[in-house]
């Protein structure tokens, strides 16, 4: 969905980051799936390995299991990666400085998430300061987040109009043949797709949530 914005206006360079996710080889195809779809050639691929290593999220570490779904739930959540996003654009800056981008764009959603501390817009906002002290004088990049004040809803009706790929994506925090239906992603996703009138194109392994939401 960001890409899809991001074509809009800009020859788009596409970063993969593996950091021991469970769901890592299903993401990376998922990526691949979407750059060929728009037809990038610039794709760096790279990972953060160490993320696994640190563990404490169930994204990472096989010692936390994936919680099923409550979307009432207070607090940050089990699958919160601790600081990934900060990792991630730290990659992404040094590219960009690298290779002249004057963008980065990232898909963070703060109104209608898992409730993660480096997906809100006071973080993006301090992470773009921390980009002006620490690049050459030259240098101008910034984070765009285009989805971050979006519910899942108007995300997914948005790249309905854009006919972003939606079929390419991957939301599933635990499996990598049918998406499990049960995480808080999943949920989140299919709710998403629910209110926006729109069939979900994956499939799933649990209907029980597909259903609640259509």
């Amino acid at each position: 969905m960001t890409t899809a914005i991001a074509a809009q206006d800009y020859e788009v360079a596409l970063l993969h980051v593996q950091y021991g996710q469970k769901t890592a080889v299903r993401e990376l195809r998922a990526f691949q799936a979407i750059a060929d779809h728009y037809g990038v050639g610039e794709r760096l691929v790279t990972n953060l390995n160490h993320l696994r290593q640190i563990g404490g999220s169930s994204l990472t570490d096989d010692r936390i299991a994936v919680s099923e779904v409550d979307l009432t739930a207070e607090g940050i959540p089990s699958s919160y990666v601790p600081f990934r996003n900060a990792h991630l654009l730290s990659i992404a800056t040094s590219w960009a400085e690298v290779i002249g981008a004057s963008r980065i764009f990232l898909g963070a959603v703060e109104e209608d998430s898992s409730g993660y501390p480096d997906c809100r817009i006071s973080f993006i906002e301090a992470f773009n300061r921390v980009i002006e002290q620490g690049t050459k004088p030259e240098t101008e990049v910034r984070i765009e987040t285009p989805l971050i004040s979006l519910s899942k809803q108007e995300i997914v009706m948005r790249g309905s109009a854009l006919k972003a790929p939606l079929a390419l994506s991957w939301s599933c925090y635990q499996n990598v043949d049918k998406a499990c239906g049960v995480c808080d992603s999943c949920a989140l996703r299919l709710r998403g797709f629910a209110r926006a009138g729109l069939a979900d194109p994956i499939a799933y392994e649990d209907d029980a949530f597909r259903r609640r939401y259509t």
